[in-house]
């Protein structure tokens, strides 16, 4: 049976719609027959992560407004198979919308796919509801940020009361983890929470730990999801983390404080 997955987070920045698009190809690098959902409406940008901007041509507003067909709006990846992009519309807003059009995309989505990825806007507005109602499991992003894990703190309360599960009474969406942006030369200065601080906040399971890394930025330019990137310390972190996903048992492990030149530590004693 198919499943549906929200990535929400509660502060925007946090690396979501990456971690979406990385989270998608690494269930279909599986076999997992997998389609990624932009929520964001007016403001998308899962398009430009996965490299199909050039590709659009009917959106999931189309398809809830019965303008196209699902099929028509789909944009299948062509670098990894298995892997669908549905793309949102630029020019409408969040009221188009509708809990009976979403959920009607959603239905028709879990005949073909075995994961169904929601990249939900941030915060608690119209599309980031929409996104996490019809959620079976919920990635939440956080950075290891007072402020973004505080926010996280209240979808957490969002998912458990506002999801169609909460609702109707069945089990609870199952919640994960997902610690992203991880600098551990800001977390020894104290400038950013340690691991432990923020599981004992959130008290939901790690699955993973995304460090920082230029090789996000660089794979977001070149419309690629970083976990096809090899060399990245990112991709590392996103490929373990959709391991544990599944259930294989990986040990986390902590991203290791890069070591500076010469010149480099000269220039951090003068700064």
């Amino acid at each position: 049976m198919s499943k549906v997955i929200v990535m929400t987070s509660g502060k925007g920045g946090v690396g979501k719609t990456t971690s979406s698009a990385a989270f998608a190809a690494g269930l279909a690098l599986r076999g997992y027959r997998t389609v990624v959902i932009d929520f964001d409406v007016g403001l998308r940008n899962l398009d430009l992560i996965m490299g199909c901007e050039r590709r659009v041509v009917f959106d999931f507003i189309n398809v809830i407004n019965g303008d196209a067909r699902l099929n028509q709006a789909l944009i299948k990846d062509k670098r990894v198979e298995n892997l669908a992009i549905l793309p949102t519309s630029q020019t409408r807003d969040k009221e188009a919308l509708t809990r009976e059009g979403v959920g009607k995309v959603i239905e028709e989505l879990r005949e073909t796919f075995d994961y169904i990825i929601c990249d939900s806007p941030a915060g608690i507005e119209r599309g980031a509801l929409m996104a996490l109602y019809f959620a079976d499991e919920a990635v939440i992003v956080t950075n290891p940020e007072i402020s973004s894990v505080r926010d996280s703190d209240r979808i957490l309360g969002v998912l458990q009361s506002k999801s169609r599960r909460a609702e109707e009474g069945h089990e609870p969406v199952k919640e994960h983890l997902l610690l992203t942006r991880y600098d551990t030369a800001r977390v020894a200065r104290g400038e950013m929470l340690k691991v432990e601080d923020v599981l004992e906040i959130l008290a939901i399971p790690l699955i993973g730990i995304i460090p920082e890394s230029q090789t996000v930025l660089k794979a977001s330019n070149l419309g690629t999801p970083v976990i096809l990137d090899e060399e990245s310390p990112a991709a590392a972190g996103y490929s373990e983390a959709v391991g544990r996903f599944l259930g294989e048992t990986i040990e986390v492990r902590f991203p290791k404080q890069q070591r500076r030149g010469l010149f480099q530590r000269l220039l951090w004693r003068t700064a």
